[in-house]
């Protein structure tokens, strides 16, 4: 049976202030390219996955912006949760609403706001992963093999060889954001491997999955089921749980391939930064910018031009009605802005 994907598309980070906003998060924006990570998800599901195939899972909020994207995306397969209720409930209610023949078969989960700078690669370890799920009913996470001692990222610690596929272990836990200390620990172990949010099963069996082990969850889908015109209200009560912890936690069973394909979540300004290439001095250019004695800086300019002179090491974004300014270092503090924002009232710049 051909493989089905689902590509998780609600989600509304502030990391990539002011380029991202509550209308246009992450991955609606063109970061690396031309096209939008949203759309580079879905362009690199093909041919393994055929477009029919592919169905997208947003908010009421997101839905217009997400068809404008995708516009080959039939309506049958954008899937508009009710509410934003993390990824727990928007699996289940997606899968819910998929055909049956569909999700009697092996499903890939995909978040729609990382870059893969090898996609053939990554098709691969998907179709070995889909092979696995389908055979023997097994839940699969692909575990990107980590290439640095990283902070800002959750792994998943592995444990025996299983049979099935080449590199197909059993994951022992799954484990939280690591200090430094811990991170370097995991890199040199070789038993972890970061948690890139990415999971293949049968969607009849991850159904039944949070059915048994988030019964809260269970519940309120099989309700909202029987009752469509309580919908939005039953599904915002919904317990805001990521599948992680409602159900992956919680599995026995579950297993994990190496994922090696130039993977990242390009989580920060600095993570875009590592991600672009650089000119003779070390400044990564997006638009249109002028650099003069200047290194190591990241320029993004979505209108107009930036230009800077003697600075070193610096985050410069400037869009149609906000300039970004800060040390690269401190990229991740760019949700502190968002708060100022929030709590000066300026909802016209989030």
């Amino acid at each position: 049976m051909p493989l089905s994907a689902l590509v998780l598309a609600g989600g509304s980070g502030t990391r990539f202030w002011p380029a991202s906003r509550r209308s246009r998060p992450k991955q609606l924006l063109a970061l690396d390219g031309g096209r939008s990570l949203l759309q580079a998800t879905v362009d690199r599901l093909a041919p393994l996955v055929p477009a029919e195939r592919v169905w997208v899972a947003t908010t009421p909020a997101l839905a217009a912006a997400v068809r404008e994207q995708l516009p080959g995306l039939g309506p049958d397969r954008l899937v508009v949760e009710p509410a934003p209720r993390n990824t727990a409930p928007a699996i289940g209610f997606a899968l819910a609403r998929m055909p049956v023949e569909a999700r009697r078969g092996a499903v890939a989960v995909l978040p729609s706001d990382h870059r893969v700078a090898e996609p053939e690669a990554f098709r691969a370890t998907l179709a070995a992963a889909a092979e696995v799920a389908e055979r023997d009913d097994r839940v699969l996470a692909l575990g990107v093999v980590p290439t640095r001692a990283e902070t800002g990222f959750g792994y998943l610690e592995v444990g025996e060889a299983l049979p099935g596929a080449p590199g197909l272990r059993e994951v022992v836990r799954f484990r939280e954001k690591p200090d430094r200390a811990t991170a370097e620990r995991f890199l040199a172990g070789g038993r972890h491997l970061w948690n890139g949010g990415i999971f293949v099963f049968r969607g009849e069996t991850m159904r039944a999955a949070i059915a048994r082990l988030a019964p809260e969850v269970g519940a309120g889908l099989a309700a909202l089921e029987g009752d469509p015109s309580s919908a939005a209200r039953r599904f915002a009560a919904l317990p805001a749980v990521s599948i992680d912890v409602a159900v992956m936690e919680k599995l026995e069973g579950f297993a994990t391939l190496p994922l090696e394909c130039g993977w990242d979540d390009l989580g920060s300004w600095q993570a875009l930064h590592d991600a672009l290439p650089g000119d003779g001095a070390g400044n990564r250019v997006h638009g249109s910018a002028v650099a003069v004695d200047a290194r190591d800086n990241l320029l993004f300019a979505e209108q107009g031009t930036i230009a800077v002179v003697g600075v070193e090491g610096l985050v410069v974004v400037r869009t149609g009605d906000a300039v970004l300014v800060l040390p690269r270092e401190r990229a991740q503090e760019v949700r502190r802005i968002v708060e100022r924002l929030e709590s000066n009232g300026r909802d016209d710049l989030l």
